[in-house]
């Protein structure tokens, strides 16, 4: 069964989506995940206009880019913020999305509020209808506090829903999970319905994050074992540079493109 695969336009931080859309497509990939990340990353977000959203929405058509899915991070531990993600899902279904990805907390910037899992599966539970009615699939992301995948299981039984699944970023399970990507990945398989493929070079704590195969994650395990699961879900790659971020524009492109042969290297159909 051939997998979805795209680029996550976040990996264009600091660029334009039309930056992103031309970079992803001259590439070789045909998937794209918008990013709706306040404060952060805003290629799409609510609050722009009818005419706008329209704009990109018939851009990515006729560039042959579909947006299969969309990073809309919220501090879901807040309870301020779940209305803020209600608007998310909103726009996801909007660009015809499948999947919408959000953190635990607000990635990327200082979490607001914490609580328990328990009462955070309670403020997911208010998602669900709002997912059902878009037939969307929201992905947990291992991120922050909640840096192992064996974490969002707990928290992702507690709200059993079929709509509701983890969001595995292979990345973050080092840099703050500090765990082995692989083994934790097997504990919660069975949950995991998103992925985003990114690399880690440097040490656990260095913001390192390159085309795929520049670092040391091992990705020909990873596939090798979602396959074995019979877990055919969808891998959306997100390179994020170091701390410096990319010299240039050029460079992302060369990165999106590295990934895209690394991964046919794999045995990928991309």
């Amino acid at each position: 069964m051939k997998r979805v695969i795209g680029i996550n336009s976040n990996t264009y931080h600091g660029y334009s989506l039309n930056d992103a859309i031309e970079g992803i497509k001259k590439a070789g990939f045909q998937y794209i995940e918008l990013t709706a990340t306040k404060g952060w990353t805003e290629h799409v977000f609510p609050n722009m206009s009818f005419e706008k959203l329209y704009h990109i929405k018939d851009q990515l058509k006729k560039s042959g880019v579909h947006p299969f899915s969309m990073s809309g991070h919220c501090n879901l531990m807040d309870r301020d913020r779940i209305e803020d993600f209600i608007a998310n899902i909103r726009l996801a279904a909007f660009f015809e999305c499948s999947y919408i990805i959000s953190s635990i907390g607000e990635a990327h910037l200082e979490d607001r509020a914490e609580v328990s899992d328990e009462e955070v599966a309670q403020h997911i539970k208010e998602l669900i209808p709002y997912l059902e009615e878009s037939n969307l699939f929201l992905g947990l992301e291992n991120h922050g506090k909640h840096g192992r995948g064996k974490q969002l299981k707990t928290i992702v039984d507690l709200v059993d829903s079929p709509h509701v699944w983890i969001n595995y970023d292979t990345a973050n399970a080092i840099f703050y999970g500090d765990v082995d990507v692989v083994k934790d990945m097997e504990a919660c398989m069975d949950k995991i319905g998103h992925i985003h493929l990114k690399d880690k070079a440097g040490a656990q704590k260095e913001w390192n994050f390159p085309a795929l195969g520049k670092g040391y994650i091992d990705f020909h395990s990873i596939i090798e074992r979602l396959d074995k699961a019979g877990n055919h879900c969808p891998l959306s790659i997100e390179i994020e540079f170091t701390q410096k971020g990319p010299r240039h524009l050029g460079e992302i492109n060369q990165a999106v493109q590295d990934s895209y042969h690394y991964l046919k290297s794999l045995g990928l159909e991309v």
